[in-house]
């Protein structure tokens, strides 16, 4: 019995010391490093700016009044069909018509004093050829004559313009369109003292309309009339638009520090989808190549990191790839705007061989639209794998084990035996 006892426990201490000693080896061991890859292709790059705008039609027009009164009639609504000329609204015509009748009675009184200065200089005329009056009577009849010619002139001016803010109290539509606003009711008073107060704003033609989208001014270099642009609206989030650039305007606004352009796009709309005042996502293709070499965006950025224990386990080594990590989106706008330019810049993506093991390969890049850039020289081919991160990989427990609590760390005793 005692020997068995022996036996029992000469078994159970070399299992612990193979335990021990293949634990020893694994933590020696430095695990090979996972990534995780894709494949570079052939394909096309077509590098985009992008920008917001609001939709509008080609033609709005503002129908104001010109005279101030209390508006009588209205003749057209909102979605309002009109035609040019056609009647809108009405003011009441009474304070202007009471002008014109009183600018009557002003040249007709003008008109009788004219004629009886007439006579009286006709007079004066006939007696100094006579030599019956003095020549100084007859200069004054004649200048008395003048002025009652001109006061007739001032009062058919001021005739002709009673007659004109009569016609103003009638507003007539300047353009065929439609009615997309309206400003004022029956009843309520227009003045228009220092400028025309709008009552309606007519669009000429729904069916064309066009977006006026607000580009950067590290953007605008690359837009030119002509290029296509395509843009999505809420209302029709499935829906791709497509127009085309007609107009680059020089009046840049200036928004908290930020410059932007108003780039004109024309874009037809038979079906009516596009209403005014929409906001439009804008995409613009500034340049495309097809049938290129490109290369994963993800790819660029991604910089290898010397795995093993340090790598996997090591905390320090750990926040080096989130670092990386964090770094991802920064270098990817850095890319994004570099390579939208069509720069040509030297840099180094990691080939991951059948063995999984990484080489760098120089490359140079060109245009990008984001996710891929293409490449326009280098050894790089089509077909290759291209690390863009790691994989993740389990950490050991017990090199994860904080100092003092593993035996080997400060306060561990210098793994001696407790007594």
């Amino acid at each position: 019995m005692n020997a068995r006892r022996i036996l029992l426990v000469l078994v159970g201490i070399a299992l612990v010391a193979a335990a021990g000693v293949y634990y020893l080896r694994r933590d020696g061991k430095a695990p090979q490093a996972k990534y995780r890859t894709e494949t570079v292709d052939r394909g096309t790059v077509a590098a985009t700016v992008t920008a917001t705008g609001t939709i509008s039609a080609v033609t709005t027009v503002q129908v104001g009044s010109q005279v101030s009164g209390i508006i009588q009639g209205l003749y057209a609504d909102y979605n309002s069909p009109v035609k040019k000329g056609q009647l809108l609204a009405t003011l009441d015509p009474t304070p202007f018509q009471t002008q014109v009748e009183q600018r009557q009675a002003d040249l007709l009184q003008a008109q009788v004093q004219m004629r009886n200065a007439e006579i009286q200089f006709n007079r004066s005329q006939r007696l100094l050829d006579e030599q019956l009056t003095p020549a100084a009577d007859n200069d004054a009849a004649k200048a008395n004559f003048d002025g009652t010619k001109a006061q007739v002139a001032q009062s058919q001016a001021a005739l002709k313009q009673a007659q004109t803010n009569l016609g103003y109290a009638r507003i007539y539509s300047p353009i065929d369109g439609v009615v997309v606003a309206r400003q004022y009711d029956i009843g309520q008073t227009v003045a228009a003292s220092f400028q025309a107060p709008t009552l309606f704003t007519i669009a000429e033609d729904l069916t064309k309309m066009q977006v006026q989208a607000d580009v950067d001014q590290s953007d605008i270099s690359r837009v030119a009339t002509g290029q296509s642009a395509r843009f999505t609206v809420d209302a029709y989030p499935e829906d791709n638009f497509v127009g085309a650039i007609s107009q680059i305007r020089l009046n840049a606004t200036q928004n908290q520090n930020v410059i932007t352009y108003p780039v004109i796009i024309d874009v037809p709309n038979p079906e009516g989808k596009l209403k005014p005042k929409m906001t439009a996502d804008v995409t613009i293709e500034v340049s495309k190549v097809q049938d290129v070499l490109r290369v994963p965006n993800a790819a660029l950025r991604f910089k290898p990191i010397e795995t093993g224990r340090s790598a996997q386990n090591d905390p320090a080594a750990r926040a080096a790839l989130e670092g990386t990590a964090a770094r991802g989106a920064t270098a990817a706008a850095n890319a994004l705007a570099a390579g939208q330019r069509g720069s040509r810049r030297q840099q180094v993506v990691y080939v991951v061989d059948a063995s999984g093991a990484v080489h760098p390969v120089n490359v140079k890049t060109g245009i990008t639209d984001g996710r891929f850039t293409a490449v326009t020289d280098g050894d790089l081919k089509a077909g290759d794998n291209v690390a863009v991160g790691f994989l993740t990989a389990k950490v050991d427990t017990a090199g994860s084990l904080p100092p003092g609590m593993g035996g080997r760390g400060p306060g561990g005793g210098g793994g001696g035996r407790r007594p």
